[in-house]
């Protein structure tokens, strides 16, 4: 299918907008929208906020009182056409009389799928789709594996030494990375579901996981802690009924050391299996049914390497600072037993690097395919 540079320049505009809505749409997917008349831009939207204005609507808003009959829409995802927090959006194109939408990707939601486009079409608007199609992809990929899998995006992220380390080999870390790097790390808290860790980390470093300043989002706090040996001493459990705290613990954990962290506000969340993987991946599927759809995986090690065994690192954020610690039994990022073979590695794409001060930020996107149709 042919476009023009003037297609591709209106629609990577609506891309623009559309990820101004991150940490915000969730669990809506992000979405723009550039209305054109005459080759003029007559009206920008995209979707600020869950339950707010959809792009469509809120670009039609932005014209005013200019004319938008026979004008081309730009989306970066296909129009709802089903009744949900909002009406849908195809009727609203529909009755601004525009003559043609360009679409960057199909909505994979089971409610449209294909639906609004075929809507568009039966009154009489020319569609077109597939425009950027990989950047919109890219874009929404939390919201495509939440629908395919039932389970949330899993940004994996940590601060290491240069020589590889977590942490001394006495557990101490406070701090590997510079507060540059620490306020960047509070910036990506800010628009996350939830925010995870395992016991060790959270009895060693005793973390408060909070965001500050307050972001978009409050995520919930959660604890791998399969025995229930989080203490209520610990900060998080201190601050439970501030903010939300979820430990997930075994199905056979304790009842007593469960009910304590019940008391101090913690919800316990007991998830079935025979061993660690089957355990957290239950855990996902917790997260997902609550339409958590980004969570970031603070650590430590081992938590990580099983987050890596199951195939559920998505993204990472890799802090990287000058120092060198050394130490044999100085704990790495990806604990676990790991591959046996380089090809079995998980290679990162897109990867950007960001310097921050005297520290620098590698950033990636792990192979999967929530990125493409």
């Amino acid at each position: 299918m042919q476009f023009s540079a003037d297609d591709e320049r209106h629609m990577r505009e609506a891309l623009q907008l559309a990820a101004l809505g991150q940490g915000a749409a969730e669990p809506n997917p992000m979405v723009g929208c550039v209305l054109v008349q005459h080759g003029q831009v007559i009206g920008r939207g995209y979707h600020a906020k869950y339950g707010g204005p959809h792009a469509e609507r809120a670009a039609l808003s932005d014209c005013g009182d200019k004319q938008v009959n026979g004008a081309t829409a730009y989306v970066t995802l296909e129009p709802c056409c089903h009744h949900g927090k909002t009406p849908p959006c195809t009727d609203a194109l529909i009755a601004a009389k525009v003559a043609r939408v360009v679409i960057a990707q199909q909505d994979p939601f089971g409610l449209v799928d294909g639906g609004g486009i075929d809507q568009l079409k039966a009154a009489g608007i020319s569609v077109q789709v597939g425009l950027l199609e990989a950047e919109a992809q890219r874009l929404n990929a939390p919201y495509r594996k939440l629908l395919a899998t039932g389970r949330p995006w899993v940004i994996a992220k940590w601060a290491m030494t240069l020589d590889g380390k977590l942490a001394t080999h006495t557990g101490h870390s406070r701090w590997i990375s510079n507060e540059l790097a620490r306020e960047r790390v509070h910036q990506l808290r800010g628009r996350m579901d939830a925010i995870v860790v395992g016991s060790r980390t959270a009895q060693l470093d005793d973390p408060l996981l909070t965001v500050r300043p307050a972001g978009l989002r409050t995520p919930l706090r959660v604890v791998v802690d399969g025995d229930a040996t989080l203490s209520p001493t610990h900060q998080l459990v201190q601050t439970a009924r501030e903010v939300p705290v979820l430990v997930a613990v075994k199905a056979e954990a304790d009842p007593a050391r469960c009910a304590a962290l019940q008391q101090a506000g913690c919800e316990i969340f007991a998830g079935g299996g025979a061993d660690h993987g089957q355990r957290l991946d239950a855990l996902l599927i917790e997260l997902g049914q609550r339409r958590l759809t980004n969570i970031l995986v603070e650590g430590g090690a081992g938590l990580l390497g099983q987050f890596l065994a199951l195939g559920q690192i998505d993204e990472v954020f890799a802090f990287i600072a000058p120092k060198l610690i050394g130490g044999a039994q100085a704990p790495s990022p990806i604990g676990g037993d790991g591959w046996s073979d380089m090809s079995e590695a998980l290679a990162l794409s897109d990867v950007s690097i960001e310097s921050l001060g005297d520290n620098v930020l590698m950033h990636g996107l792990a192979g999967n395919n929530f990125t493409k149709r």
